[in-house]
């Protein structure tokens, strides 16, 4: 994935080079190190440092593989400056400082949903609140797989797109949290795959995303898998890119069959759209 890097220099201005495509650019950081992403609200960057080096991000350090891959994001609302500093292998430290371009929504209208996926009765308040905390500890995993940092994420499934990240939801006409995923629509029990390599940390039925994956693919990346019809793997599970984790459901809260893909650097929500190497399906 990545060509070439650059050994440590005192020149450090950036060369942001981004064109407006779904697909992945390349970033040259000057003197220090290539990187490949988009500096945009819900975007990936994957960057590897040069040897002996380590990396942080607004002081607080990122992990890194073996071969120097560190990953990071942002979340949809972002829109604060960061601060990456790199420490090279004779403790220089060099700054860099990345601010997201800002994006505009959509907003989509969704009715015919069940009542209670939109106002949940109060006996089952308790149940949602417990399933959003084993969601985020499934999130919060940050293995030193790099899978996904060598050879990017493929789309998990081909169909018809019927809802992008960030969008703004109105359902059953009352305006709910925005949209997070990427929908795909395929008929039920269409295959699902792996969109890059990684370990299973959560396979549940749960609340509101009826069957549910959660992929970690190492460095806090995670891919999260909605409304699955059936589940081909358990936790703990460790899969490939491309093999097959289910199929096409409806599950929970939804109006047809459908993959909802969700792409997660911890508990920042990044857009699934912009990390995929290959056009839409």
């Amino acid at each position: 994935m990545f060509k070439r890097l650059f050994p440590f220099t005192a020149l450090m201005f950036f060369m942001i080079m981004l064109a407006h495509s779904a697909k992945a650019q390349e970033i040259m950081l000057e003197g220090s190190l290539w990187a490949e992403g988009r500096l945009t609200q819900g975007g990936l960057i994957i960057a590897q440092l040069p040897q002996g080096s380590s990396a942080s991000l607004d002081n607080k350090p990122l992990a890194q593989t073996e071969d120097g891959y560190i990953a990071f994001g942002f979340h949809r609302d972002d829109e604060a400056t960061i601060r990456l500093m790199i420490t090279d292998k004779d403790n220089q430290s060099f700054t860099h400082r990345l601010t997201p371009e800002k994006r505009s929504y959509q907003t989509q209208r969704i009715t015919g949903l069940a009542p209670k996926y939109v106002s949940p009765p109060k006996a089952v308040l308790d149940r949602i609140t417990r399933e959003r905390n084993k969601v985020a500890q499934a999130r919060a995993m940050t293995s030193l797989q790099d899978g996904f940092a060598k050879s990017g994420f493929n789309w998990p499934l081909k169909g018809k797109i019927t809802g992008i990240y960030g969008s703004l939801r109105i359902l059953n006409g009352k305006p709910r949290a925005p949209h997070y995923g990427i929908d795909i629509a395929a008929p039920t029990g269409t295959p699902i795959y792996a969109p890059a390599s990684g370990i299973i940390t959560l396979v549940e039925d749960l609340y509101y995303t009826g069957w549910t994956i959660i992929i970690d693919h190492g460095l806090g990346i995670s891919s999260t898998m909605l409304h699955l019809h059936a589940v081909d793997v358990a936790v703990g599970d460790k899969v490939e890119s491309g093999a097959m984790i289910g199929t096409v459901g409806s599950t929970g809260r939804s109006t047809g069959p459908h993959l909802d893909w969700r792409l997660n650097w911890h508990q920042k929500r990044l857009d699934p759209q912009l990390a995929t190497l290959t056009p839409l399906p």
